[in-house]
């Protein structure tokens, strides 16, 4: 059987077998050995087909860093299901949109999310029931009247300690799903990759591969949330299969992590460029506590070529940079580890990836031109859940449109130049300004508003808001940040809102984004025109 032709729980199995006492998971004081993991997953679906879960049925996964996210991961995918994670960072209707897109039968959750999943489960009345991972279940939601009465949450125990064999699956791997990763689509509604089995088991070979990973040895720090799809590549998938070891963190913290990597000796440290910025940060005599890493990789937003050099001198470790979008399962390139590399590009592409600059009309273009960076292989996506106009739209032919404009110079090396799309990147997470901008339209006193991203050291990108008032109008930035917050997720939020007489547009009406832009370059800096609260 080729590895391709697999699927998911197939490859782990194949692994755990080999390495079966070896540590898988390490987490809060708790060791898990790849025996131990296979055994609960093996529970949690058992678990689910008992009640009712079949082949293809979507199911959420709203959990922390831990444990217990890949033990419901691949029960989830063993029941044959469909794993759909959930941002952490959204709030309860942009979740409950998700899971109803999605038609989710269940989710998993993890108990510092109880209120928001009170909050939510009245808007997803199809969710036939809720597993609480990590703390007691939250007491039952009251229902609003129209809607059926909701049965209580289940204890991960009942899961985690089932009884049971395993349901018997037979996968189809080209087919199959085995997630929907929602991503933000340009119109504000999200949109969900749906990535089969042979996408993520061909993207995990060719990672192993570019990444040098050696099997059974090493371990891996989990800062990076795993909701995200590079997270889940490059620290859930590739440790659990290659018989290394995966070390979640549930919170980012400079000095914590300098511990742990020195506490768990840590081999591999995979971070966005905002957490290379906080660690330069740390005071001198931390810096033996890197010794143990091999190397870095960088990858979710672009990553200063002064902080690369610098981190690279103070704390000798090597940063390859890299990049992939959510559709493409998502590694597509990456600076040759152990090879040469070259400053402010993404590298070359993985084993079994193809990528090629195009012009509009899907053209090649020569080397050096900036074009449209396109990817083919057996990792890219089957298409959006339920958007066949979308999907058809995203492609040329079987090439898939990342929707980033770049570069390829003469050794195949690429590099990302700008957005096609007005896409902004925060700390690696996708955010789009109409999302925004229908927000704050709806926030009192507005008149016009328009977001755009503007350059930060530490987050990649921050999304900056424009308003113009109405006549008469007092409105402060306070206020602006809770209409926000009400309904956005945190991250969404403006970080500045520059107020305006009026917003520059052109002879057709539309606001000139690149003016605004201008003009943060040159008032950057300038957080308001009027008093803040």
């Amino acid at each position: 059987m080729k590895v391709t032709d697999c699927s998911l729980p197939d490859m782990f199995r194949a692994g755990g077998e080999r390495f079966a006492r070896q540590q898988a998971i390490v987490f809060d004081g708790r060791t898990l050995d790849f025996a131990a993991v296979d055994r609960i997953s093996d529970r949690v679906s058992a678990a689910l087909a008992r009640r009712g879960i079949r082949k293809g049925d979507r199911i959420g996964l709203y959990c922390i860093n831990s444990d217990w996210f890949p033990l419901a991961y691949f029960g989830i995918l063993k029941a044959g299901a469909v794993v759909v994670p959930i941002n952490l960072l959204l709030n309860p209707k942009e979740v409950a949109f998700i899971l109803n897109d999605a038609g989710a039968r269940a989710l998993f959750y993890h108990g510092v999310f109880a209120p928001a999943v009170n909050a939510l489960r009245p808007l997803a009345p199809d969710l036939a029931f809720c597993v609480c991972i990590g703390a007691p279940p939250a007491p039952p939601v009251r229902p609003l009247p129209s809607v059926r009465p909701l049965p209580p949450d289940i204890p991960w125990a009942e899961f985690a300690e089932a009884e049971g064999p395993a349901p018997v699956v037979a996968f189809n791997p080209a087919e199959d799903l085995a997630a929907i990763l929602y991503t933000s689509g340009t119109t504000g509604r999200p949109k969900g990759a749906m990535l089969t089995h042979r996408n993520l088991v061909s993207n995990i070979r060719s990672t192993l591969q570019a990444m040098h990973v050696q099997p059974g040895e090493e371990r891996f720090l989990v800062i990076l949330p795993l909701f995200h799809a590079f997270a889940a590549m490059a620290c859930m998938f590739l440790p659990l299969m290659s018989g290394s070891t995966m070390v979640p963190m549930s919170r980012f913290d400079p000095l914590h992590v300098a511990k742990m990597i020195a506490a768990e000796r840590i081999t591999l440290f995979m971070g966005v460029p905002s957490m290379y910025v906080a660690l330069l940060r740390l005071p001198d005599d931390i810096i033996p506590h890197f010794e143990t890493l091999k190397f870095c990789v960088s990858g979710g937003a672009a990553l200063p070529v002064a902080v690369m050099r610098e981190f690279e001198t103070r704390f000798g470790k090597k940063i390859y940079e890299g990049d992939g979008p959510t559709e493409c399962s998502p590694v597509t390139c990456v600076n040759p580890i152990g090879g040469q590399t070259k400053s402010g590009t993404v590298g070359r592409p993985v084993p079994d990836v193809e990528m090629k600059i195009v012009d509009e009309q899907g053209r090649d273009v020569a080397d050096g031109t900036i074009g449209e960076i396109c990817v083919r292989g057996p990792n890219v996506m089957k298409g959006y859940w339920k958007l066949p106009a979308e999907t058809k739209e995203a492609f040329f032919g079987d090439w898939f449109r990342t929707g980033d404009l770049g570069t390829r110079d003469a050794d195949g090396y690429f590099s990302i130049v700008d957005r096609r799309k007005d896409m902004i990147i925060v700390n690696g997470m996708n955010i789009y300004p109409r999302i925004i901008e229908e927000v704050l339209a709806r926030c009192e006193g507005i008149r016009e508003a328009a977001v755009v991203g503007e350059p930060h050291k530490m987050h990649g990108e921050i999304p900056v808001a424009y308003v113009a008032l109405k006549e008469n109008a007092a409105v402060t930035i306070a206020q602006l940040r809770a209409c926000c917050l009400a309904s956005l997720g945190r991250h969404e939020v403006p970080r500045k809102f520059i107020f305006l007489p009026e917003l520059p547009k052109n002879a057709a009406g539309k606001i000139m984004k690149r003016e605004l832009r201008k003009h943060g370059e040159l008032e950057r800096g300038v957080l308001s025109r009027t008093p803040d609260a």
